[in-house]
């Protein structure tokens, strides 16, 4: 869809020659998701270089009717973030650090800069940021904040919308809200901010954000053997009791994702072989590190104690602890390795995790008899990240013909156990219209108001997270 040529010439009138570009290849970099899914399209990408541009662009597409869809880092894995005919914005010109304020632990920074740009900013104040996920060198904080992300440390931190203090936000009028603020307590009605927080740019375009810093820390980090999925849930209680709020990242590793990191990746070993189904990756945080390793070596030897660890080692060094996360952090490139894979994210309650691997592994191999699954994740906050993978050796491809049918099998599985379809990655396209069938309609039909009253011509990112 072309936008009208009136339009075109006062966009690039409006941003200047660095601001904008229709150049083939890039339109066709900025439409095309990392992993290459699916393919998007769009005939223009806005870059403006400041709030007052990007709302003085924003007011434009309003003017003409014309549809935008925000984009920050392009890691997105639901289909929203790619342009589907809308133009592009890209924020990847609005980068600025504007303050850091280490005595009221906050910081404010652009929408376009990098997660390594505000965890290295945090660390020059002597403070930490927290959020810590894969593509933290390419994903940008308004992507991250428009899909609510969560990463690791989830279990202590929680998610990327409990982190925000405030927001700078182009309204899809073109009007500026100014919500940036480094209180933690302000009672005047409607936090807006939360409203923003995980609607991926669907009721407006997020510029800054104020967030939360913290103290730094020192991290002791273990590397467990498990036999089962009901003995990880229960180690976590044991490990909290211990640590209580210290426990930083809980995180759930088959076995079989072990070996296939080893096998793809040149140099990766199996830090701790052993013949049980699961590994465990586990980080306590503390002031000094001899405090952490304390509570971490307590928690393990009651967990040996009590049944649940079969083996562990603490890491000894600093490369020790990026060896373990590495092989954590490499499973969702590795699972290339079993060609079809359909990966789904999502959470359910803790203390159900073991019987819903069950359930949902039968019930998907009800559907596809010789599926092979790869399930990892979080599970301190319950969030897994589910994979149906094609059998090894099996010769020709059987998921790719069942996968509408598989999908459909997770998801209804999850609702089945009070979980939800979506813990971390965010709706888009992809899941919009399986999370309509789902949930209660009063949650839909709220969720289209506020849509409809925010953004009445429909043009911030349309068709993402509900239908209009």
């Amino acid at each position: 869809m072309t936008p009208p040529p009136a339009f075109l010439a006062a966009a690039k009138d409006l941003l200047g020659p660095k601001g904008w570009t229709d150049d083939p290849d890039k339109l066709l970099a900025v439409s095309t998701p990392w992993r290459g899914t699916y393919q998007g399209e769009t005939p223009f990408i806005a870059r403006p270089a400041s709030t007052e541009e990007a709302a003085a662009l924003v007011k434009l597409c309003a003017q003409n009717s014309v549809a935008i869809t925000p984009q920050g880092g392009n890691t997105g894995l639901v289909d929203g973030g790619t342009p589907h005919g809308e133009v592009c914005v890209s924020m990847t010109r609005m980068t600025a650090v504007r303050e850091v304020d280490p005595f009221n632990n906050s910081m404010t920074i652009e929408a376009g800069a990098t997660l390594v740009t505000a965890q290295e900013t945090a660390d020059a104040a002597n403070r930490l940021f927290p959020l810590s996920l894969g593509s933290q060198g390419t994903a940008t904080l308004g992507g991250l904040i428009s899909t609510n992300a969560g990463g690791v440390a989830v279990l202590r931190y929680g998610m990327m919308r409990d982190l925000i203090l405030g927001l700078e936000v182009v309204l899809p009028s073109g009007e500026i809200w100014d919500g940036l603020s480094g209180l933690r307590k302000n009672n005047t009605g409607y936090d807006l901010k939360h409203l923003f927080a995980g609607a991926e740019g669907t009721l407006g375009l997020i510029t800054a954000a104020t967030f939360k810093l913290f103290p730094k820390v020192q991290r002791a980090t273990a590397w467990v053997i498990v036999a089962t999925a009901e003995d990880v849930v229960k180690l976590l209680a044991l490990v909290r009791d211990h640590a209580g709020d210290s426990v930083t990242s809980f995180e759930i590793i088959p076995a079989n994702a072990v070996a296939m990191v080893a096998a793809d990746i040149p140099g990766t070993r199996d830090p701790l072989p052993a013949n049980a189904e699961w590994r465990v990756l586990i980080e306590i945080s503390q002031p000094r590190a001899e405090q952490a390793e304390v509570l971490l070596t307590a928690a393990l030897e009651a967990g040996a104690e009590a049944g649940f660890v079969q083996d562990a080692v603490i890491a000894a060094s600093e490369t020790q602890v990026r060896s373990f996360w590495h092989i954590r952090e490499t499973i969702p490139l590795s699972k290339r390795a079993y060609g079809t894979a359909l990966n789904q994210d999502i959470s359910v309650p803790i203390s159900r995790i073991p019987a819903f691997i069950d359930a949902c592994n039968a019930a998907v191999r009800a559907i596809v008899p010789p599926a092979d699954f790869v399930i990892f994740g979080h599970v301190g906050d319950g969030n897994l990240h589910y994979s149906v993978v094609e059998p090894a050796g099996a010769g020709e491809p059987v998921l790719k013909a069942h996968e509408a049918a598989v999908t459909r099998c997770v998801f209804e599985t999850v609702t089945a156990f009070g979980g939800s379809i979506s813990a971390e990655h965010g709706v888009g396209r992809l899941k919009r219209d399986e999370l309509a069938r789902l949930r209660p309609a009063a949650a839909t039909e709220a969720m289209r108001a506020i849509k409809k009253a925010l953004d009445p011509q429909n043009i911030m990112n349309p068709g993402r997270v509900v239908s209009v």
